[in-house]
C-alpha cells in the first residue's frame, strides 16, 4: 500500500492526474515545476500542459521549484482525509487559516494557475477523483 509521501504514493498520483479529465481541459495553459514539503522531505513535481510529466523525489539544485507549499506531517494528514475538517479542504482555505501551511516561492505563478492547481492538488485525495 502506497504512503505518501514515499514513491508508490507519487506514482499514483500521477496517474490520476494525468487520468483526470476535468484537468485535461483546464490545465492546458498549466505548466510549471512546484514542490510538496513534508517536514524535512521535499518532492518536486514537473507539469506540463496539465499533466505531471515527472516525481523528483530527492531534488538538487538543479531541479529547483517555482514555488511549493510546505506543512508538516500532521497538516498534509488532514488535507488527504476523505472528508477533510474545516480548513483543511482546501489549499486557499489552509494558506490563509492554518499558520503551518506555506506558499514558498512565486505566489504569483501558484495564483495565475489556481483554478488547474487546486484540482490538481484536490486530486491528492484518492476519493476525490
Amino acid at each position: 500500500m502506497a504512503t505518501f509521501p514515499d514513491q508508490a504514493w507519487f506514482s499514483e498520483f500521477q496517474a490520476r492526474v494525468n487520468q483526470d479529465k476535468e484537468l485535461s481541459v483546464i490545465g492546458n495553459w498549466f505548466s510549471t515545476r512546484f514542490s510538496i514539503t513534508v517536514d524535512d522531505s521535499r518532492r518536486v513535481l514537473v507539469v506540463n500542459s496539465g499533466q505531471i510529466t515527472q516525481c523528483i523525489m530527492a531534488p538538487r539544485f538543479d531541479s529547483r521549484p517555482v514555488f511549493g507549499f510546505r506543512a508538516p506531517m500532521a497538516i498534509w494528514q488532514k488535507f488527504l482525509t476523505p472528508n477533510p475538517p474545516p480548513l483543511y479542504n482546501d489549499f486557499f482555505a489552509m494558506l490563509m487559516r492554518v499558520p503551518d501551511f506555506v506558499l514558498e516561492g512565486d505566489g504569483l505563478v501558484a495564483m495565475q494557475n489556481a483554478r488547474a492547481l487546486q484540482r490538481l492538488m484536490n486530486l491528492m485525495r484518492k476519493e476525490s477523483v
